[in-house]
């Protein structure tokens, strides 16, 4: 405490005027408790008999001594330590005693604070974002003009980008979206930010969208992403079946349900079967409202036989050999699968990617003949030194003069660039 300490520090004042060793130190330790330490130099003055003091320990450059005063001023600090603590302990029941008689008063206050809290939040979020109040309906509809995902768009908006909005209208008519387009298109998102949507307007609070209106949920499903569960020895197929297995038998006509590439942890055929069989159930059997994105262009034959399917992509185009992702949902199914242009965009070799498109080739023109995914792979060869066809490098030179700005380049850049296109424009040895 203050007290203990300044009266230590007068003591420690008294000792250093009455032996006139300026540099005497009253320290203290777990060991030793509070003792005086003069340099080894001094140690003499204080080791004669009528000294007052009494030496306790030699250390390699002091000495450490104790005296009366000292010891009965340490006595002093302990009592008055273990009487400060006795008192801190019954301040401390008394405390917790009068606590447990206003539990319930608390546990009111802090419910209501946290619902403050909650609400605060809320509206303060809704207010800096645009949001709007859902209207919650009792039929099964889920119409959402203009939704957002308010984490990916704050991300976005941290960065000076701007979030595409997208529209979902489900209805006892149109209940099952089947959603399809490339990789890092969207269609993730999409189906997050609705069940977010549905969730946020349940919970009471706003909604990023420009309207929506939301039949009651009285189960939200989601079966996205792809992680293995290797503590309780899960594979990644394992745990996505369970998971859809689970939206499968519990899904009522009320539910929400999110199901994202069903069957891409498994082989073609497999994984093709099993999306298709689960379309139907989620369709015939659980009758729920679902937005279901896959990969598999051939689902696109179930719009055919489920009344209450529909069809939709999410829209991409290339241009100038490269992909542009529009993010944008739109009607009807997806025109052609961008892999390829995805593997480009992020970073594949250019002559793995040109590979892929040799092999993409056999495969289409294999399945065109016969009817099957891998016809034509016998007379494939392995990977070959045609990984790199002759007109990709003339559609990539061409691309390469197209862009340049002729007016732009000194007469020396010209001719060096002449000369560079002439060297990638040369034969490779096979």
């Amino acid at each position: 405490s203050g007290n203990a300490r300044r009266a230590i520090a007068a003591l420690e004042s008294k000792y250093r005027d009455e032996t006139g060793i300026a540099s005497l130190k009253i320290k203290h330790n777990g060991v030793l408790g509070y003792f005086i330490e003069v340099p080894n130099k001094h140690a003499d003055a204080l080791m004669a008999p009528d000294s007052g003091f009494t030496h306790r320990q030699t250390m390699a450059g002091a000495v450490r001594f104790n005296s009366l005063s000292l010891h009965e001023e340490a006595g002093r600090i302990s009592e008055a330590g273990g009487h400060a603590l006795a008192a801190e302990e019954t301040h401390f029941w008394r405390l917790v005693g009068e606590v447990v008689a206003a539990r319930e008063g608390i546990a009111r206050t802090a419910a209501a604070l946290a619902r403050i809290d909650v609400a605060a939040g809320q509206a303060e979020r809704a207010a800096e974002g645009g949001w709007c109040r859902p209207e919650v309906v009792e039929d099964g509809c889920l119409d959402i003009a203009g939704g957002r995902h308010p984490v990916v768009e704050a991300a976005l908006a941290s960065s000076g980008e701007r979030f595409v909005a997208n529209d979902c209208t489900l209805s006892s008519q149109d209940r099952l979206w089947l959603i399809g387009g490339p990789n890092m298109g969207g269609k993730s998102t999409f189906l997050r930010q609705n069940a977010l949507i549905v969730l946020l307007a349940q919970a009471g609070g706003f909604v990023p969208a420009t309207a929506a209106r939301i039949g009651l949920v009285d189960r939200l499903f989601s079966r996205v992403g792809a992680s293995d569960n290797l503590a309780r020895g899960r594979s990644t197929f394992m745990v996505e079946m369970v998971e859809t297995a689970a939206i499968l038998a519990q899904a009522t006509e009320r539910s929400f349900v999110i199901l994202d590439e069903v069957g891409r942890g498994t082989s073609t055929y497999d994984g093709l079967a099993l999306a298709w069989s689960v379309v139907e159930a989620v369709h015939e059997t659980n009758r729920c409202r679902c937005l279901f994105a896959t990969h598999y262009h051939e689902l696109a034959r179930l719009a055919e036989t489920c009344e209450a399917l529909s069809l939709h992509h999410v829209r991409a185009r290339e241009w100038k050999g490269d992909l542009v992702l529009l993010h944008e949902l739109a009607e009807g199914p997806a025109d052609r699968s961008y892999g390829l242009a995805v593997a480009k965009l992020a970073g594949i070799p250019r002559q793995v990617v040109a590979r892929a498109k040799s092999v993409l080739d056999k495969l289409e023109k294999g399945r065109a003949e016969t009817g099957g995914l891998a016809a034509g792979l016998g007379d494939l060869p392995l990977f070959a030194a045609a990984a790199q066809p002759e007109e990709d490098t003339v559609d990539e030179l061409r691309e390469r003069l197209q862009s340049l700005e002729l007016d732009a380049l000194s007469p020396r850049e010209a001719l060096d660039l002449l000369y560079e296109l002439q060297r990638d424009a040369a034969p490779t040895d096979p």
